[in-house]
């Protein structure tokens, strides 16, 4: 692999005038410009995004922190930010922290050393709060507002009675939330909340299940889903607040003998390629996670240039019916 020392021997230019290229710093003639570019096409060099930024207070780096890859909602929101952090010509650093609080607090020293621009924080559990002395922009993306320099939402709440609503207007009169993490306050427990609201509006009888923390972990909601069903045996609509877990109800169903749509309506939250893929394909609420992406990568770019000020963005959310209702 071709290092800096190659470069500054094939142009016959110093190591430093080589750095200065690199870095952008100083008077750089144009001639030296051409040579070192030329010689980086023919050596294959790529400068190190980290090692660039050692000379400097932070560098073209993003930290993107989530709590799982394998979630479909958690790696668009990924493949969205980088999409975004490309297009603005920034790097991502990333971690999955399964939702453990203390490797947060490692990947979060490890973005101080890296000398990142800032964090997009997609973990709903780690607390700005330690981050308060951080030189760098910190961005919450669907997580609680606390100590953050923005935060991005979708409207959740409004998510929430779309999804109740047509359920109601389908003829359901017994629905059953599948809710979020017990004990733990997350911007989706608005889903839940949009939920109640339109079912006590109408009338109508609910009932919500959360899950716990080892459910959350292993991303596995059947059995949770089926001891849901066993203790609400007359739900005839259902409104998961994940396509992940609205695509695994549809198993569960399925197993149990129940028709989707006929038996039992099924609507899910987020509009992940998951919807498009389960049969029947998922009604589901459609949080607009490359708007988000955008969002957050631009201001969080923005914020650090010192061209917009810190504050929060609620994002309109939409209702894509589907064969599941």
């Amino acid at each position: 692999m071709a290092t800096i020392k190659d470069v500054s021997k094939e142009t016959g230019l110093s190591v430093g005038t080589v750095s200065r290229v690199f870095n952008n710093r100083g008077y750089i003639s144009a001639e030296a410009r051409e040579k070192v570019e030329a010689a980086m096409r023919k050596l294959n060099y790529q400068p190190n995004a980290v090692a660039r930024s050692l000379s400097k207070s932070s560098s073209n780096i993003i930290g993107v922190i989530v709590p799982h890859i394998s979630h479909p909602f958690f790696s668009e929101v990924v493949e969205a930010i980088e999409a975004a952090s490309s297009k603005a010509g920034y790097n991502i650093l990333l971690f999955k922290s399964d939702g453990n609080p203390e490797s947060e607090n490692v990947m979060v020293e490890k973005c101080r050393e890296n000398r990142v621009c800032g964090i997009i924080m997609c973990s709903g559990r780690f607390s700005t709060n330690k981050l308060k002395k951080c030189d760098f922009v910190v961005v919450g993306f669907e997580r609680m507002e606390d100590n953050t320099d923005f935060s991005i939402q979708c409207d959740n709440h409004k998510g929430g009675i779309l999804a109740t609503r047509l359920l109601i207007e389908k003829g359901c009169r017994h629905l059953l939330h599948l809710s979020g993490i017990s004990g733990k306050q997350m911007p989706a427990d608005k889903r839940e909340s949009g939920f109640n609201e339109e079912c006590e509006k109408h009338g109508i009888e609910h009932f919500s299940a959360p899950y716990n923390d080892e459910i959350y972990s292993k991303l596995d909601y059947r059995e949770y889903i089926a001891e849901a069903l066993r203790e609400h045996p007359e739900t005839d609509g259902i409104f998961a607040s994940s396509d992940m877990i609205a695509a695994q109800a549809l198993q569960v169903l399925a197993r149990l003998g129940k028709r989707v749509p006929e038996d039992i309506r099924v609507v899910g939250f987020d509009d992940t390629a998951v919807a498009m893929s389960t049969n029947p394909m998922l009604t589901t609420v459609h949080q607009p996670i490359r708007e988000m992406a955008e969002m957050a990568v631009n201001t969080l770019i923005a914020i650090k240039e010192g061209s917009a000020a810190r504050g929060t963005m609620t994002m309109d959310v939409t209702l894509i019916e589907r064969e599941t209702t």
